[in-house]
């Protein structure tokens, strides 16, 4: 299943944390920009070019000591379809190096659509008898809230294809709770019951680490219900996001990793993306500054999760 590729390589990187490559124009130096620029023009097409350089030099930087990279959607779609192109070859780049790609586009629809998205983000669409990848990314957030029948063509594709998805369970945003800890009737918080939907859903795609093709996305920013939800989810896998910037902390984390220091991966973005500017250091160096703040965070989190450090 595709979390056994992944978790090869969070153990053979001995780093349990993938890089958001979330770039806004802003993060990208000057120097990026002025040269997209003048090749392309000051507009939405240099616009791309400068994130896809900036992306490219952060994977260079990052792809020996970091298992996985996670572009959010949004912020290539923002720039229409240059960005969208971007996105596209900001993941078939990190391939290249051997990283594995989870979009972060939170998806969900039901029907064809939903096997529209499906096949977009994880599979193949067919053109004259002949089948074509479209973004081939290695796994995409979902949201699970149409039920099964938003998550069933993923987990098909996921089960032919060795993709995964991670559901969103118990977010790190402040007004999460406003539904996902509602108590429903019997008794079950809102997120209980989609953090056991995710077991039920994966259940015919567990991998040789014990882990399904389904997981789940639970922040950083509640310990309390990461350390509930791992002990209820035996084979889901955790995308963990809320680190650093958020307020979530390395001992919280901690908490999301199973007895072997496995089940989870922890997602920092702006933290590594402008590393460069927390340092002060020459904008040229941005990423060098990227790979310092990934070995930090790296260094920070298995202090705790010490069945896993190299």
């Amino acid at each position: 299943m595709s979390f056994d590729r992944l978790i090869a390589k969070i153990i053979e990187t001995g780093n349990p944390t993938v890089v958001g490559l979330d770039p806004k124009l802003d993060y990208v130096p000057e120097f990026i920009k002025k040269k997209a620029f003048e090749e392309k023009g000051a507009d939405l097409k240099g616009a791309a070019k400068a994130i896809l350089e900036f992306n490219k030099a952060i994977i260079d930087e990052i792809y020996d000591i970091v298992p996985a990279i996670k572009p959010q959607a949004a912020y290539y779609e923002m720039y229409g379809w240059q960005g969208v192109k971007t996105l596209y070859k900001t993941i078939e780049y990190a391939q290249s190096k051997g990283m594995f790609v989870m979009v972060d586009g939170k998806r969900n629809d039901i029907g064809a659509t939903m096997e529209a998205y499906t096949n977009a983000y994880l599979g193949s669409t067919e053109v004259d008898g002949v089948k074509f990848e479209g973004f081939g990314a290695d796994a995409l957030t979902v949201n699970g809230y149409l039920g099964t029948d938003g998550i069933a063509p993923l987990t098909k594709v996921c089960a032919e294809n060795d993709k995964g998805i991670f559901v969103l369970v118990k977010t790190s945003n402040k007004s999460s709770g406003e539904l996902q800890d509602r108590i429903l009737d019997d008794g079950k918080t809102i997120y209980n019951t989609m953090g056991e939907m995710c077991e039920e859903w994966g259940k015919d795609t567990i991998g040789k680490y014990g882990y399904s093709a389904v997981g789940a996305v639970v922040g950083a920013t509640y310990p309390e219900q990461l350390a509930e939800m791992r002990a209820k989810l035996p084979h889901t896998f955790f995308l963990v996001p809320g680190y650093g910037a958020q307020g979530g902390g390395a001992e919280g984390v901690a908490k999301a990793f199973d007895e072997k220091g496995l089940g989870a991966i922890v997602n920092s973005s702006r933290a590594v993306m402008t590393a460069y500017k927390k340092e002060g250091c020459d904008e040229k160096d941005f990423a060098k500054a990227a790979r310092r703040e990934c070995i930090r965070m790296r260094e920070d989190i298995t202090s705790f999760v010490t069945a896993l450090k190299k």
